[in-house]
């Protein structure tokens, strides 16, 4: 009888490729193996020591203990007004169009779940961050994919992508409600300027959908380039809102402190179903990450040149070990075609045997979508002493398989 019985909503769901990653990665390490692990996506940097206390103090406190509030509480959402104004000359109001979220990924699937209706259709790039396709599926919609191509720099080549948009939007039925962006993209790395956002703006606007923007990884980028916001664009907040994360650029991803901004009325609907849903952080939590948006950001010029140097050393590396990558301009990832020698196999299997013979651990491209079976994620999350024996490692197994 119980046999019988369907959970439609896991069912739709894939089976998360990294797991098996992860599973042979626990395997290795239990039986003694040193593994390189540039899977995931998780700062090794310590936060900073400022924030840290700031957390301290405020935990120290005996009214800081109970309930919190879901939308955040005020200082934190004046602070990430301060934070748009000084860094895009964007003015957000903080009650009406800002609400704080448990990082970008919680945020992401809680607006999900309030805005889509049965059916509702999103556009997703393809590849893509996970939770940016699943969140869909999770809410009881449906996901178009659609290519993402991007030059040799790394820039979005922004005439394909809306062509491309133009036909999915002439083939979709129904026709799209959303359309989700993000840029510095996870996983390939490619980025925009704000001329794409204003294209993007005003075909919302004739075509009536939202756009879900998330730009994680705005503060990470190198070589002169910066990363535009949506919200820059005029008119962005009749059709748009954006997600921000602290969980990189200040080292604090264990925190879990994030915040999604702009359309009043998306605004309004994240805000009401997480007032169903949690209390908050913890509000020591949220008192030091005001402190972290408001306080010195000198430390985010030290985060970025680490990252910056490690791209660097990391790519000179693997050249050496017969595997060339090409130069990111943001983000902590290098997107990484497979060698020419293993480009009949997909991304999965290579990063097994990368895993197995080598003791080197990367994201298979697979999981961030077909477009992305080529390649593979690496993230910059060791040091430059783990690097070169990863490289080394590397360049033993590419003339092992010769």
């Amino acid at each position: 009888m119980f046999d019988e019985i369907r959970f439609n909503k896991i069912e739709r769901l894939p089976n998360y490729v990294f797991a098996q990653i992860n599973e042979i990665k626990m395997k290795a390490r239990h039986e003694g193996k040193d593994i390189i692990d540039f899977s995931m996506g998780n700062p090794d940097g310590r936060t900073p020591q400022h924030i840290i206390d700031k957390l301290c103090e405020s935990a120290n406190k005996d009214k800081t203990h109970g309930y919190s509030v879901s939308q955040g509480i005020y200082k934190l959402r004046l602070a990430c007004a301060s934070w748009y104004k000084r860094k895009f000359n964007v003015t957000l109001d903080p009650d009406k169009e800002i609400v704080a979220t448990m990082g970008s990924k919680e945020g992401f699937v809680h607006l999900t779940t309030a805005i889509i209706n049965p059916g509702d259709v999103a556009i997703v790039p393809n590849p893509a961050y996970p939770i940016h396709t699943q969140a869909f599926i999770i809410a009881g919609g449906n996901v178009v994919k659609m290519p993402l191509v991007y030059g040799e720099d790394f820039f979005l080549d922004e005439d394909k992508f809306f062509k491309d948009l133009e036909q999915t939007f002439e083939e979709s039925i129904p026709k799209p409600k959303y359309v989700v962006v993000n840029f510095p993209h996870n996983p390939t790395t490619a980025v925009v300027n704000l001329s794409f956002y204003k294209r993007l703006v005003k075909m919302a606007k004739e075509k009536r959908f939202y756009i879900i923007s998330d730009i994680a990884y705005a503060e990470l980028s190198f070589g002169g380039y910066k990363t535009p916001s949506i919200l820059e664009v005029e008119g962005a907040k009749d059709v748009a809102v954006e997600f921000y994360t602290l969980s990189k650029t200040y080292n604090m991803a264990g925190w879990r402190v994030g915040f999604m901004c702009g359309n009043q009325k998306l605004v309004a609907a994240l805000k009401k179903i997480k007032s169903w849903f949690d209390y908050g952080m913890f509000t020591p939590i949220q008192v030091a990450a005001t402190i972290a948006l408001d306080g010195d950001q000198s430390c985010i010029d030290e985060i970025r040149l680490k990252y910056e140097k490690r791209r660097d050393f990391l790519i000179k590396s693997f050249e050496n070990a017969s595997w060339e990558i090409k130069k990111p301009v943001a983000s902590m990832f290098v997107w990484a075609k497979i060698p020419e020698k293993f480009s009949k196999i997909k991304s999965l299997e290579f990063s097994k045997k990368l895993l197995e013979e080598a003791n080197v651990a990367v994201s298979p491209g697979s999981g961030f979508g077909s477009g992305g079976d080529q390649f593979v994620r690496i993230a910059l999350i060791e040091n430059e002493n783990r690097i070169k024996q990863a490289a080394k490692n590397i360049k033993n197994f590419l003339k092992g398989n010769e």
